[in-house]
């Protein structure tokens, strides 16, 4: 004869479903019994009023705003030619360490005091700790990294 596929853990575990579902049976029917009760419903109708708040008070009609579908815009307004700033990709700033035997420092930026990494490979002069050099940024894998590092 063979041995029954139903484990003591299956067991336990269909109970605890059972349970689980008896209990949360049970809350539902507490809540609508505590609903009749109380007779409070939430507000069956929400209106939005003019400052963009919800109410249970419909708006007053005098105070209604007449709006033109056409004048809703749905995109990003395109920017002019005269509202772009001039940046200068190029920064000044100081380096703070230079470890010329593995090839790698960090440069202090002048405006923000910012730190960034920069590697030999992205260097145009040789640098030494404490020079004043001008660079630029760029995307590197762990942020931004300090490239084309002249010395001043």
């Amino acid at each position: 004869m063979a041995k029954s596929q139903q484990t003591f853990n299956k067991a336990e575990k269909e109970k605890k479903r059972l349970k689980k579902r008896e209990d949360k049976r049970k809350k539902m029917e507490a809540r609508k019994a505590e609903a009749k009760e109380s007779d409070k419903k939430g507000i069956e109708f929400a209106y939005v009023d003019i400052y963009g708040n919800l109410t249970d008070t419909p708006p007053d009609p005098a105070q209604r705003v007449q709006v033109d579908a056409e004048s809703i815009q749905i995109s990003v307004p395109k920017t002019l030619d005269i509202d772009k700033e001039d940046v200068d990709p190029v920064r000044k700033g100081k380096v703070s360490f230079f470890d010329s035997s593995k090839g790698f420092g960090f440069i202090i930026d002048s405006l923000d005091q910012q730190k960034y990494f920069t590697h030999v490979s992205g260097l145009i002069d040789e640098i030494t700790e404490n020079d004043k050099v001008s660079f630029e940024l760029e995307k590197g894998m762990k942020g931004m990294n300090a490239v084309r590092v002249k010395k001043i």
